[in-house]
């Protein structure tokens, strides 16, 4: 090689890494947006959309990247987070719940979003129906609103001597109303007489436990809501403490101490939900996939916790039982 050729080759060589630069596409970006944040107990659900990621090939940190914005169990920052996401230039949106799902249906109507949600998803307004969504919304119901009135009559069952159950709610959730309007029809047909417990802040369920004695409360039902889930550790430690039967929503927490659970599972939604994200990052339009509902729901006991509570768990409930915790 002659050495004045050095020079045309070092930047022949130069040129051709740019061009290979250029014809490189962007990593992708999913924005992720929701209420609460991963804890503790959400290691199976991170672990699950992870999971649904990687089915379609996509793995964070080698072809995909996550840019995470939670309101720390403040619905009224989702908004701001939706618009900050958009200024990220992502590429798809992931939502945990109702509100975050509206909060990024309107800030914007061509970014693909993919929520995570309970209640319906077309009377809540977000897709045209559930089989053709229409617009750029898709993604998995977990149907927990309806699933109330089920909680109530498994604790009535569970504790029916009990001369009241309460149902805990939050105020500040745009389901409240009718979570509580379904579950008070159920109460009046099984004629069980229910208090409605409201609590939007930490101190406002140490509040509703302490109103429970005189309420004369024989067993508690847990709302599904995203604010209630961030303080699981709160809501089991004040069950335990009061002595009060409770079911919630999510099996993770009768894992983790709870006395009774009944609800879809967390993880199978979230890696059905990671699915659709990655279709969608390989071309798939939202419009195109129908919404996913859960066709199983699962009824978890801890004889434990029931032990504990001096508690005899009835047969009937314990032959339906998915998982019985010993």
């Amino acid at each position: 090689m002659r050495r004045r050729d050095l020079p045309l080759m070092v930047t022949a060589i130069m040129m051709t890494a740019r061009r290979l630069r250029a014809q490189q596409k962007p990593m992708p970006v999913i924005g992720v947006l929701g209420a609460a944040p991963p804890a503790g107990l959400s290691d199976p659900v991170v672990a699950a959309f992870r999971q649904g990621r990687s089915e379609t090939g996509y793995v964070e940190g080698q072809n995909l990247a996550i840019e995470y914005r939670w309101a720390e169990g403040r619905y009224d920052r989702l908004p701001a987070l939706a618009a900050d996401l958009l200024g990220r230039k992502v590429n798809v949106i992931w939502v945990s719940d109702l509100v975050a799902a509206r909060a990024a249906k309107n800030a914007t109507s061509t970014i693909p979003i993919v929520f995570v949600t309970g209640g319906d998803p077309v009377g809540d307004g977000l897709v045209a129906s559930l089989a053709r969504p229409g617009g750029n919304l898709t993604g998995v119901s977990m149907m927990t609103p309806e699933l109330n009135p089920k909680r109530l009559e498994l604790l009535s069952e569970l504790v029916p001597e009990g001369k009241a159950i309460a149902l805990l709610v939050n105020p500040n959730s745009p389901q409240t109303e009718g979570v509580i309007r379904e579950v008070q029809e159920t109460a009046r047909a099984k004629r069980v007489r229910l208090q409605i417990l409201k609590a939007g802040t930490e101190s406002e369920i140490d509040a509703a436990f302490a109103s429970l004695v005189p309420l004369d409360a024989g067993g508690l039902a847990v709302m599904a809501d995203a604010f209630f889930w961030l303080r699981g550790e709160q809501l089991r430690a004040l069950a335990a403490r009061h002595a009060i039967p409770a079911i919630s929503p999510w099996r993770e927490w009768a894992e983790a101490g709870a006395l009774i659970a009944y609800g879809p599972s967390l993880t199978t939604a979230n890696r059905q939900a990671a699915i659709y994200v990655g279709k969608i990052l390989s071309g798939a339009q939202p419009a195109d996939l129908p919404v996913q509902q859960p066709t199983t729901f699962e009824l978890v006991v801890n004889l434990k916790t029931a032990d504990a509570l001096g508690l005899t768990i009835p047969p009937a409930i314990l032959a339906r039982a998915d998982e019985v915790i010993e």
